[in-house]
């Protein structure tokens, strides 16, 4: 239990150090991040998770349904009912597959284009921000390392 006199980094367990598990600090700097780009989505009107559902139409149009969710990892029950969310409010629309009128393919209507925008921006601000220390040469080699990590393994679930 914490007391008014502990600090609260002894409840927080371990600080990460530059000789912790690569893992795990990737997951704790994917953490920090969705924390604070998830406010700015949150201030606009949008959770973490519609701002990155938009952004991926946004980057990927024409993906089915299936598609969308194998490239967010998300499961197919959580992607519909966030498709069903957005489309509610007007962000996004179903349209059927040309050759396959089984096959839905969402797109990003103008009003979540400008919604999408405009979180994107603010959430720049905040990567920014966060990624200051580091020059822009550090931060596009960063950039490069995350993608060469990833690759173009599918993921096997989500963390959003």
């Amino acid at each position: 239990m914490r007391t008014p006199e502990s600090p609260l980094s002894q409840d927080a367990g371990p600080s990460p150090s530059s000789d912790s598990e690569i893992t795990w600090l990737l997951h704790r700097a994917a953490q920090h991040l969705r924390g604070v780009t998830g406010d700015v989505a949150e201030r606009h009107g949008l959770g973490l998770r519609d701002y990155i559902v938009l952004s991926a139409l946004d980057k990927s149009p024409g993906l089915t349904q299936s598609d969308l969710s194998r490239s967010l990892g998300l499961d197919k029950t959580t992607l519909m009912s966030q498709l069903d969310r957005l489309e509610r409010r007007g962000l996004v629309v179903r349209h059927s597959a040309p050759g396959d009128r089984r096959l839905r393919i969402p797109v990003i209507t103008a009003a979540g284009e400008t919604l999408r925008a405009t979180v994107a921006d603010a959430c720049a601000e905040v990567e920014a921000a966060v990624l200051s220390p580091f020059s822009p040469q550090q931060v596009q080699d960063l950039r490069r390392l995350l993608v060469t990590i990833i690759g173009d393994a599918q993921d096997r679930g989500s963390c959003l």
